[in-house]
């Protein structure tokens, strides 16, 4: 669980979560998130018959990524629909609402920094999808952007990029239209990034006022980007791991 009392980087703008608590959350986070979310389910042995019957379900690449390891097993390109299908939902009774999404032309055209667009660019992305999202009272806001990346390794390049400290490399927000999230991109915000497998998940995430967080905010603002992730991208691409592709 996320320890509020570690001890973090002095906040700027915008500002990201320093090295060894992004390990510290990261390890912690990871190993319950894939654990939980990646792991098969046990297959109950078939009942014996005179015939071979063919498997159910056909075997995919090794590994807890699957097919999503590598974009060379995992073709199809990723579509707003599939990432950020819901403009309403509930995470543990906390409430969010989508208020924008897009689909960039070009990668670098969503990031802002040399290190993040050159890691971009050097990892083959061939997409970068981003959509913005408010609580129920519209206090926190923020967004989230997808990267399709050749592979594990430069997604992770591309999700570090200019990581630690001062962040200068982030993904940019997306303002909407509403009266929350027109304020993405003003103040103090919590930028950062996650993978799954070839997929570089990148994060932007405010108050809505911009103001620098306390420590039990830090919380919050990691908890909103836990919840808006777990009910859209992560989803959708745990469906691409298994299956090679879009459900």
């Amino acid at each position: 669980m996320w320890d509020p009392d570690a001890k973090g980087p002095w906040w700027r703008r915008p500002w990201a979560l320093g090295l060894a608590l992004l390990a510290l959350i990261g390890a912690l986070f990871t190993g319950l998130w894939y654990a939980a979310r990646n792991e098969k389910p046990p297959v109950a042995a078939p009942t014996p018959t005179t015939r071979h019957s063919p498997p159910l379900v056909s075997e995919g690449p090794p590994g807890k990524f699957g097919y999503t390891a590598s974009r060379a097993t995992d073709k199809t390109p990723l579509s707003l629909r599939e990432l950020f299908a819901k403009s309403k939902f509930v995470k543990n009774k906390r409430s969010y609402v989508r208020t924008a999404f897009r689909k960039e032309k070009k990668c670098a055209d969503g990031v802002t920094g040399d290190k993040i667009t050159k890691a971009l660019k050097a990892g083959g992305c061939t997409q970068l999808l981003r959509a913005s999202f408010a609580d129920s009272k519209g206090t926190v806001i923020g967004t989230v952007g997808v990267a399709n990346l050749k592979t594990s390794a430069t997604a992770k390049k591309v999700a570090s990029a200019g990581g630690g400290g001062e962040r200068k490399d982030y993904l940019k927000p997306l303002p909407g239209k509403d009266e929350a999230t027109k304020h993405l991109g003003t103040g103090e915000a919590y930028a950062g990034g996650w993978t799954h497998g070839h997929y570089a998940v990148l994060l932007w995430f405010q108050f809505k006022d911009g103001h620098k967080p306390a420590k039990n905010e830090l919380k919050r603002l990691y908890q909103t980007a836990v919840d808006v992730t777990d009910a859209t991208v992560f989803p959708a691409l745990d469906t691409r791991s298994l299956n090679g592709g879009p459900s």
